[in-house]
């Protein structure tokens, strides 16, 4: 004897959609597309800026050396690969979906 299937389900289940269509949309934005990467290269530039502007003092010494500026853009450099590194790590998007 024979059960009677409702709709929508075969007699050995609910029919599966086999075929799921690849995701186009990222979780994230590309690094050039964020407020963060606008941020990090005002603050560069500012920083840049700074050491240069500045100079040396009326008594001839240096008060912000581009050894100092350089650090400071190390440091930024820094903060700003850690935070896009935060913002990937959320993500699942497959690898090849990126490709595309």
């Amino acid at each position: 004897m024979t059960a009677a299937s409702s709709p929508g389900y075969s007699e050995s289940g609910p029919i599966r959609d086999t075929h799921t269509a690849p995701r186009i949309s990222s979780e994230t934005k590309p690094s050039f597309r964020t407020s963060e990467f606008f941020a990090y290269v005002a603050s560069v530039v500012a920083v840049l800026i700074a050491s240069w502007a500045v100079g040396n003092g009326a008594n001839g010494v240096d008060r912000f050396p581009a050894d100092r500026a350089w650090l400071y853009v190390t440091l930024l450099t820094i903060g700003y690969v850690i935070s896009r590194g935060l913002a990937k790590s959320g993500s699942r998007e497959d690898t090849d979906t990126m490709r595309r």
